[in-house]
């Protein structure tokens, strides 16, 4: 397939995966709000979440692809790296394994330390909850061993289906709950359903994978790599890892200010929407594509694979990052604020989301320069650079929280983006890893004019349209319209791109 219709095929399941998630995060809000059970869930899901980041959502593919595709590459590809694939499974399976029965046992020394400021009764709930979705910890490092085998060989479809059902469950999980409205029960059934989920998911790639012979029997006995890949994996898990570690440490932190914790939740899962299409699509898809170019040292093909996931990337969260700052309000109340979710609730989250989505185009930029530096194998300088954001993170959330409340915790999870991408950026490019060709150093700074051109549209737009702007959801759509069809004008018109070619480019396969 073409690299934009890779692309294109798992952004859109990360797209609808996203989406998914908003419905289901909608429901929830109606039911729960921000009161109590609503914050013990969530502290729960922020654990969930973080080993789906860990592991579901791309992360060992940085480590998995390139090995992968070097054993398939060789003598006895096939049954090389049909052998590497199930040895990863057994060394990634019996690790989470180990993880689940030590989330288990400790699950409220665990809860004590992500939500200290929670009274006791509130703790115990949630040490309940976390010993339920513990095995989804297996799951989830099962299924990524195996999405990373189905994308090294090109089956991108099948990796974008595993992405949405994890949320496709949860739904279906509300839908069985009916018109409850007893929130012990709600929290307890979504963490059940959170289990299941990842056993749904963990069978869907199985049978992806032996409709691929990823199965079969090989009596081929080539060097084992699982050492390599674990110790290569290690690095880029921890780096893959640490924004959802910011997110707990955000918890942590807001877990004594009462409804802290569920506003910074509804505002970061606004946040992880352009994140997650642009970030997870561009690294799961363009890492194959550097790391044929790094081996083959086609130096004028790297370029061209680096700067297209440069533009791709800017194209995408440029103009996000802009339309959610000058939207927000409209969004959280567009797509939260019924039920027990109220106008309070809204503006908080509003500001929250205004605060964090400084750091969206450093996130992005951040997930592309970890693809680079992964495709050469090096997955220590991002988990370095990674580590120096999460320090930045919890040091500045620290200092802010006392004045700035949970918006403050936003802020510094913002700008705690750029200054990773800041010391990535400047690592790969001493090293001379960084490559950009002619055609992206032209673009690029009309993608930025292009964003500019569309916020001063949506920006007089809103205050043009003044007490009307509170009819949220209608305006909402008729506002997000409007600032699409500009970006896409003002594009077209300096040069940048042409739907046409675009979606040629899509529908192309080489």
């Amino acid at each position: 397939m073409s690299l934009a219709r890779d692309i294109t095929t798992v952004g859109g399941g990360t797209l609808i995966s996203r989406l998914l998630a908003y419905l289901r995060d909608a429901w929830i809000a109606a039911l729960l709000g921000t009161g109590p059970f609503s914050e013990v869930f969530f502290v729960v899901l922020q654990v969930v979440n973080f080993f789906r980041r860990l592991l579901s959502e791309g992360a060992l593919n940085s480590a998995f692809v390139p090995i992968w595709l070097r054993l398939r590459s060789g003598e006895d590809g096939a049954a090389n790296a049909n052998r590497f694939t199930i040895s990863a499974l057994t060394a990634v399976g019996t690790i989470t394994g180990i993880l689940v029965l030590l989330a288990t046992v400790g699950a409220p020394f665990i809860i004590a330390v992500i939500a200290p400021g929670f009274e006791p009764a509130l703790q115990q709930h949630a040490v309940l909850l976390l010993m339920i979705v513990a095995p989804y910890i297996l799951f989830a490092g099962l299924v990524a061993v195996a999405a990373a085998a189905l994308s090294a060989e090109g089956r991108v479809a099948a990796v974008a289906v595993t992405t949405v059902l994890f949320n496709l469950v949860l739904l279906f999980a509300l839908m069985l709950m009916g018109r409850s409205r007893e929130p012990f029960l709600i929290s307890f059934w979504l963490a059940v359903a959170v289990a299941v989920a990842g056993l749904v998911q963990l069978s869907v790639a199985g049978i992806a994978i032996a409709l691929s012979g990823g199965w079969r029997r090989t009596r081929v006995h080539a060097p084992d790599h699982t050492g390599v890949f674990i110790r290569r994996a290690l690095p880029g898990l921890i780096a893959a890892g640490i924004p959802q570690l910011k997110l707990i440490a955000a918890a942590a932190i807001a877990s004594a200010s009462p409804a802290a914790v569920s506003w910074l939740y509804y505002a970061n899962r606004l946040y992880e929407l352009p994140l997650g299409v642009v970030s997870i699509a561009v690294a799961a898809v363009i890492l194959p594509h550097i790391s044929t170019s790094v081996h083959s040292g086609n130096d004028t093909a790297l370029a061209a694979a680096q700067s297209r996931a440069y533009e791709i990337a800017a194209g995408l969260a440029l103009p996000a990052a802009a339309g959610f700052a000058l939207l927000a309000d409209q969004i959280a109340g567009g797509l939260f604020e019924r039920g027990a979710f109220t106008v309070q609730d809204t503006t908080a989250v509003a500001g929250a989301l205004m605060a964090i989505c400084i750091g969206l185009p450093g996130h992005v930029l951040e997930k592309v320069l970890g693809a680079v530096s992964f495709a050469h194998e090096d997955t220590r300088t991002p988990m370095l650079a990674a580590l120096v954001g999460l320090a930045t993170a919890i040091v500045t959330g620290v200092l802010l929280f006392p004045r700035f409340g949970h918006i403050g915790i936003a802020g510094a999870i913002g700008a705690s983006a750029w200054a990773g991408a800041g010391l990535l950026t400047v690592i790969l490019r001493r090293r001379g890893w960084l490559r950009l060709d002619a055609a992206a150093a032209r673009r690029l700074p009309r993608i930025g004019l292009a964003t500019v051109i569309m916020a001063a549209v949506v920006f007089f737009a809103v205050h043009a349209l003044g007490p009307a702007v509170h009819s949220r959801l209608a305006v909402l759509v008729a506002l997000i319209m409007l600032g699409i069809a500009i970006y896409v004008v003002s594009l077209q018109l300096l040069g940048v791109t042409k739907i046409k070619d675009l979606a040629a480019a899509i529908r192309r396969r080489t």
